[in-house]
């Protein structure tokens, strides 16, 4: 697969369309303890494959600096970063808890941050 460098307001749109079709976006993920917990590696993974699948993009850089604790209701922030160094924040929110099953949503934010100078 070929990837083509964009232009800053390439990126920082193709970010925006990103949010905007996150919305109502939503994944589960199985772990294996007794109060189920998603390591922040593993969310970081599974909230990029989820926003390649729903955007048909290849997989973007996603970092959650947080584990997400098994609770209806709590909440975690990851960010996209572009390939620009634009970011643009992503909130995940547990839905439900099924067993081990950990189920969220995904919403991302509507504006993307520029890149740092």
């Amino acid at each position: 697969m070929t990837t083509a460098r964009l232009s800053a307001a390439t990126c920082s749109l193709s970010a925006v369309a990103v949010g905007a079709l996150l919305v109502g976006c939503s994944a589960s993920v199985n772990v294996e303890k007794a109060e189920p917990k998603l390591s922040a590696d593993k969310l970081s993974t599974t909230v990029a494959e989820k926003l390649a699948a729903t955007t048909g993009q290849p997989k973007p850089d996603v970092t959650c600096p947080d584990d997400l604790t098994g609770k209806v209701g709590t909440t975690t922030r990851c960010t996209l970063t572009a390939d620009d160094g634009s970011t643009l924040g992503v909130t995940v929110t547990v839905s439900s808890i099924d067993g081990d099953t950990i189920n969220f949503d995904i919403k991302a934010d509507n504006a993307a941050s520029p890149a740092a100078n």
